[in-house]
C-alpha cells in the first residue's frame, strides 16, 4: 500500500511542475513580444494635431498615435512602440495572470456559496479584458462608430467589477438576514444598471467617474455596517476593501487631472502617463478586492448565525 508521504510527495511535485510551466509559458510569451519588437518596424506614427478627432482626447499626449488601421494591423500594433502599447500591456499581463491564476488558487473545496467565487472570478476579468479590446482596437479602420462600442465595452467591464465586485461583499455583509440580503442585492443590480447607462452616455471621464459615485457609496454604507459591528463578514477584510476602493478613486482622479502629463506635455507620451498609472492603480484594487472576498468566502464557510 502506497504511504501518505509518497503520495504527498507525488502531490507536490506536480504541483511543482504546473507552477514551473506557468512561469516558463509566460516567459515565453515576453521573450516572444521582446524578439517581435526588436525586428518588427510599425507603420509612421501621428502627432496629436494628425490623429483622429476621436482620438484627440488628452492634448497632453503629442506624439505616438497609430493611422487608421484594420483588424490586423491592430493585434499587430502589440509589437512595436507607440503610445497606447503600456495601456494594453498594463491590463493585458494581469489579465493573463488571473485568467490562470485565480482558478488554480482558489480554495474552491473550502467554499460553500460557490456562484459568489464565480462571480468573483468574472468580476476579476471584466474590466481588463474591456480595457485591452478598446485600447488595442479604439484605430480601427471603422472609425468613430467603432471607437464608442469599445469605449461602451471597456465602461461595461468597469461598471460589471463595480456590480459583480460587490455582491459577495453584500452576501457576507448580510449574510445573517436572508430577507435583507436578497432585497440588497436587487436594489444593486438595479443601481448598477443605472450606473452603466450613465457611463456608456456619458461625454466626459469626469461625468463617467460620477456614475459609479451612488455604487460606491452604496458598498460604503455596508463597509460603516461593518465598521459598527451590525454587518457580518470577515474581520480582515474590511482593510482590504476600502484600500480597494482608495486605489481605484485615486487611480480615477489621476486620469481626470492628466498628472503628470499636463505638466510636460510630450514627456510621458508613451509611459507612466495618468492612463497608465490609473492601469496600474486599478490591478491594484483588483488585488485587494480579491483577497478581501477570498477573506469573507471562507468567513462565510466557518460561520454560525444565531438562531431566532
Amino acid at each position: 500500500m502506497v504511504s501518505n508521504k509518497f503520495l504527498f510527495a507525488i502531490i507536490l511535485l506536480y504541483v511543482y511542475i504546473g507552477v514551473q510551466s506557468l512561469f516558463y509559458f509566460f516567459g515565453g510569451v515576453v521573450l516572444t513580444i521582446l524578439v517581435a519588437m526588436a525586428f518588427l518596424n510599425g507603420p509612421r506614427l501621428l502627432d496629436w494635431a494628425n490623429s483622429p478627432p476621436h482620438l484627440q482626447f488628452n492634448k497632453y499626449v503629442l506624439t505616438g498615435y497609430r493611422p487608421i488601421s484594420s483588424v490586423q494591423d491592430c493585434i499587430r500594433s502589440l509589437f512595436y512602440m507607440h503610445n497606447e502599447l503600456g495601456n494594453i500591456y498594463t491590463h493585458g499581463i494581469p489579465l493573463l495572470c488571473f485568467l490562470f491564476l485565480i482558478p488554480l488558487n482558489f480554495p474552491w473545496s473550502q467554499i460553500s456559496v460557490t456562484w459568489l467565487g464565480v462571480v468573483h472570478f468574472l468580476a476579476c476579468l471584466s474590466p481588463q479584458l474591456g480595457s485591452v479590446l478598446y485600447h488595442l482596437f479604439m484605430n480601427h479602420e471603422g472609425g468613430e462608430p467603432v471607437y464608442h462600442t469599445l469605449l461602451t465595452l471597456d465602461m461595461c467591464g468597469i461598471c460589471m467589477i463595480n456590480t459583480l465586485g460587490a455582491l459577495p461583499i453584500v452576501y457576507s455583509t448580510l449574510l445573517c438576514y436572508p430577507f435583507t440580503r436578497t432585497v440588497a442585492l436587487l436594489v444593486y443590480i438595479l443601481l448598477s444598471s443605472y450606473a452603466i447607462y450613465s457611463a456608456i452616455t456619458a461625454r466626459s471621464s469626469v461625468r463617467r467617474l460620477r456614475s459609479f459615485a451612488w455604487q460606491a457609496l452604496f458598498r460604503f454604507s455596508f463597509f460603516l455596517l461593518r465598521w459598527v459591528g451590525v454587518g457580518g463578514g470577515s474581520p480582515t477584510s474590511l482593510q482590504h476593501f476600502l484600500t480597494m476602493d482608495t486605489l481605484a478613486v485615486l487611480g480615477g482622479i489621476i486620469n481626470i487631472s492628466r498628472i503628470p502629463e499636463r505638466f510636460r506635455p510630450g514627456l510621458f507620451d508613451y509611459w507612466c502617463n495618468s492612463h497608465q498609472i490609473m492601469h496600474v492603480l486599478v490591478v491594484g484594487s483588483i488585488l485587494y478586492l480579491h483577497w478581501g472576498v477570498l477573506d469573507d468566502l471562507l468567513w462565510i464557510n466557518s460561520h454560525h448565525c444565531p438562531s431566532d
